[in-house]
């Protein structure tokens, strides 16, 4: 599977984003489907995460309420909604997929897209 990550640029504080991931390759698979973010200097950590019927969703805490993950299967693209942008939400986002579970930690995704630059200006 390869993930291509796309919509990430430069937004003033509060405006939003929407990012996309589109899957190809072997997208018959069904595959749960996370988002996660590094900023410079920091571990790269958990954003949302998806099931791959688009039945459950996870958030971090830091984005609950103002982000928003969707999929859709039909065009092999997951979607982030980022709403209320901070600059803290600044960072090198990317996708992730995963062929066994759902969940936070990165070490359960096993495809990775390249990422795409977020930056909030404040």
């Amino acid at each position: 599977v390869q993930l291509q990550a796309s919509g990430g640029g430069l937004v003033q504080a509060g405006g939003s984003l929407r990012l996309s991931c589109a899957a190809s390759g072997r997208t018959r698979s069904s595959y749960h489907m996370g988002w996660f973010r590094q900023a410079p200097g920091k571990e790269r950590e958990f954003v949302a995460a998806i099931s791959w019927r688009g039945g459950s969703t996870s958030y971090a805490d830091s984005v609950k309420g103002r982000f928003a993950i969707s999929r859709d299967n039909a065009k092999n693209t997951v979607y982030l909604q980022m709403n209320s942008l901070k600059p803290e939400d600044a960072a090198v986002y990317y996708c992730a997929a995963s062929s066994s579970l759902m969940g936070r930690e990165a070490s359960r995704y096993d495809y990775w897209g390249q990422g795409t630059q977020v930056t909030v200006s404040s």
